[in-house]
């Protein structure tokens, strides 16, 4: 069996101890300078206050201060941080790691840069390579994944990516249980854009639940499901289309990355209520200085993160901006604060 080092002790990192100690890896979980609390509790009763899980008694918590010694002759490291905690966690990495041992990434989020985006893990592997000077692989872990759920050991089926087909098969080889079930993928690029933009795209589906509750009362008490409907289609169609356009495989977006992780990730959370206030009327910036205030939203953290490339990439014709109009729409909302229009007549039947 292998020892697994997991840097960030959130939901997701932590609940990723449960498939690694179920099948007899020895697993050490490091906290981020965020997570000291949540430590403390692992250390004392095993209590995960977030996840709100006992995590197996085989687990060893680590505070991030010892974070070289968690890592000290594992096989692996698993990388639970958010996508504005990569820069900490890089340095961490460089900090120490002796030599290239493989990497997997729970961490959403694209690298952009003037008129492209970049993959994460990509972007972990150059920054190893031009700081530390050594070749590690690095690999990404994607799909439908509530954290409470695989915390309580529900069936997750999730898909591991990795430039090299026989890594990505090995490590879903070394997590497989009788209740978390991975996928070997090497479509890089479409795995990891699919990961990141379905928190974007689900502000727009959370917003038809915002929108209903400014309609007048239905005689009949209807929801406002059919619009959700219409925007979560939308939605798979343009992470196909962005997934085509930048190399990636377009049967992707209509797997588990895509359509599957955007669906779990509508069901709850911070970037649906993001888009219920949007549905109220309220701007982005009014959402973030009153009721989410303090709130993490990644879906958009990643919008304003790849604003400027996306609307570089549709001003040079690489992206089609007309085929892409709730991008363009959750764009303007979400860096110009503007209200979020969806643009039902110009949605793709």
């Amino acid at each position: 069996m292998s020892v697994a080092a997991i840097l960030g002790a959130g939901v997701m990192g932590s609940a990723m101890c449960m498939p690694l100690a179920d099948r007899g890896h020895t697993v050490r979980l490091t906290g981020t300078h965020l997570d000291e609390m949540i430590i403390e509790s692992v250390r004392a009763n095993g209590l995960h206050p977030k996840l709100n899980v006992t995590l197996p008694k085989q687990i060893a918590p680590f505070q991030h201060v010892a974070f070289a010694e968690a890592a000290s002759g594992a096989d692996l490291i698993v990388l639970g941080v958010s996508s504005a905690g990569i820069g900490w966690a890089i340095d961490r990495l460089c900090d120490v790691l002796p030599g290239p041992v493989p990497i997997l990434m729970i961490t959403k989020g694209m690298h952009p840069q003037t008129d492209t985006l970049h993959a994460l893990p990509d972007y972990v592997e150059r920054e190893l390579k031009r700081r530390r000077g050594f070749d590690a692989k690095v690999s990404a872990i994607a799909g439908p994944c509530i954290a409470g759920e695989l915390g309580a050991r529900r069936h997750t089926g999730t898909v591991i990516v990795s430039r090299d087909m026989s890594e990505a098969q090995r490590l879903a080889e070394m997590l497989k249980t009788e209740y978390y079930h991975p996928r070997a993928s090497e479509d890089m690029m479409g795995v990891e854009l699919n990961a990141a933009f379905k928190n974007f795209f689900a502000i727009a589906v959370g917003w038809a639940a915002g929108r209903l509750e400014t309609l007048p009362p239905a005689e009949n008490r209807a929801f406002n499901h059919n619009a959700a409907a219409i925007v979560f289609s939308q939605a798979i169609k343009e992470l196909a289309m962005l997934t085509r356009a930048l190399g990636g495989r377009e049967d992707t977006a209509y797997g588990m990355p895509g359509a599957g992780d955007l669906y779990v990730t509508c069901m709850a959370g911070r970037n649906s209520r993001l888009g219920n206030n949007l549905g109220r009327g309220l701007t982005y910036k009014q959402t973030k200085d009153g009721p989410m205030k303090g709130d993490t939203i990644e879906g958009a953290e990643l919008g304003a993160a790849v604003a400027v490339s996306l609307r570089s990439m549709m001003d040079s014709g690489l992206l089609k901006q007309e085929e892409l109009p709730l991008t363009v729409a959750l764009l303007d909302a979400l860096t110009r604060d503007a209200p979020l229009d969806i643009p039902f007549a110009r949605l793709h039947p």
